[in-house]
């Protein structure tokens, strides 16, 4: 029987401050930087697992929140898992509730074990706590366990926010001391401190202290604008350590992804992509198109003629257009499928710009196509 791999990272090179690097686990090897579709409720919305896989998708997340509610984190673990669950071969992250704890509001009490919420489905009570939520998280099998914390609300004052970082680190050496390690798993922390640089390297430090297998940035994304969140990652990612992996937890937009990787991130994670998808939003190399607009009726072209999805490759915005009116299933599939091809090709060309040593030149690319804008033709101009 072959020994399964020792959790690790291998910076590879850099080019600026965007980095590429070999994330090892104990189901395969993650090339970052990476794009990480989200399972919520062990499946991506409208994708089969071998339809995330062919988009070239090497790691996906899942929710500790949800699964605790339904089906529950032991019938999972009776079940082998959520990866033999659902069917997915790679490795899979499981975030650790906080934030959706935090997005429950007046259905939540706070104290300094943990929090008591009423569940969003039937109203029942439960209590997380960084103990519980690192054992779910052990349950559900996650290759990569995250540390239970407070996602701050924004706007927070500094001193709200200094208050809830602190409790993030006392919760993040709870759910440390929890953790059970095994070969190929490992378990990351989570910075905190809103847009408050101090308050962001204080938590860098104590997070470090802890010892973790790799460092998540949180708290942004949530309201505070993109330069907000660049400026908070260009004064925290130079804090954290070069050899483990940086992961900005629920970002983004593909201009959100180009920009955390230039500020030296590795790891994203959004529902975006089939969230748009959903609703007729598609991501291309020019920019974001609403299929639902009168002008695809009769539009015999692809949504992205350089994109080798079934979407793209099999139908025109045409016939797209005409499947979201007639509210039809597959607009939905469709699209989901494509806005994740798009957004693992637009991670493999940052993968092969860092390591050409050309990513300015791919990041002045990306921007002037996607303001170019998708009014004329593709393939044209």
């Amino acid at each position: 029987m072959a020994s399964v791999p020792e959790f690790g990272f291998h910076l590879q090179t850099t080019d600026g401050k965007a980095r590429r690097g070999q994330l090892t686990t104990a189901y395969g090897v993650v090339e970052t930087p990476v794009f990480m579709p989200v399972g919520t409720a062990a499946t991506v919305k409208g994708m089969m697992p071998e339809s995330v896989a062919a988009t070239g998708a090497q790691i996906i997340l899942a929710n500790t929140y949800h699964l605790m509610l339904r089906p529950g984190a032991e019938r999972v673990a009776r079940l082998g898992g959520v990866r033999k669950m659902m069917g997915w071969n790679g490795p899979l992250l499981t975030d650790s509730g906080g934030f959706q704890v935090m997005s429950l509001g007046p259905l939540r009490q706070l104290t300094e074990d943990g929090v008591t919420f009423k569940s969003h489905l039937d109203g029942s009570k439960h209590h997380l706590t960084p103990e519980r939520s690192t054992e779910i998280q052990h349950l559900l099998d996650a290759t990569i366990t995250m540390a239970f914390d407070e996602c701050t609300p924004f706007p927070a004052t500094k001193p709200v926010a200094a208050e809830s970082m602190a409790l993030s680190m006392r919760w993040a050496k709870r759910s440390r001391a929890a953790f059970q390690p095994r070969p190929g798993y490992g378990q990351f922390g989570i910075v905190q401190g809103s847009v408050f640089a101090d308050l962001r390297a204080e938590s860098v430090a104590s997070l470090a202290e802890i010892g973790f297998e790799g460092y998540a940035v949180g708290g942004l994304a949530v309201g505070e604008g993109q330069q907000a969140m660049f400026e908070t990652l260009e004064a925290t990612t130079p804090l954290m350590q070069a050899d483990k992996p940086r992961y900005l937890m629920g970002v983004g937009k593909p201009a959100d992804l180009v920009g955390g990787v230039a500020r030296g991130i590795d790891m994203f994670d959004c529902v975006l992509p089939t969230r748009s998808g959903r609703t007729g939003q598609g991501f291309t190399r020019r920019g974001p198109v609403n299929l639902k607009n009168a002008r695809h009726a009769e539009d015999p072209r692809p949504l992205d003629a350089d994109c080798h999805c079934p979407a793209c490759t099999h139908y025109s915005r045409a016939y797209l257009h005409h499947l979201f009116k007639a509210e039809e299933v597959l607009s939905l599939m469709l699209l989901s499928w494509h806005n994740i091809q798009y957004y693992q090709d637009l991670m493999a060309g940052m993968r092969a710009a860092i390591t050409a040593g050309s990513f300015a030149a791919f990041e002045a690319d990306f921007h002037a196509a996607q303001a170019r804008g998708d009014i004329e033709p593709i393939g044209t101009g």
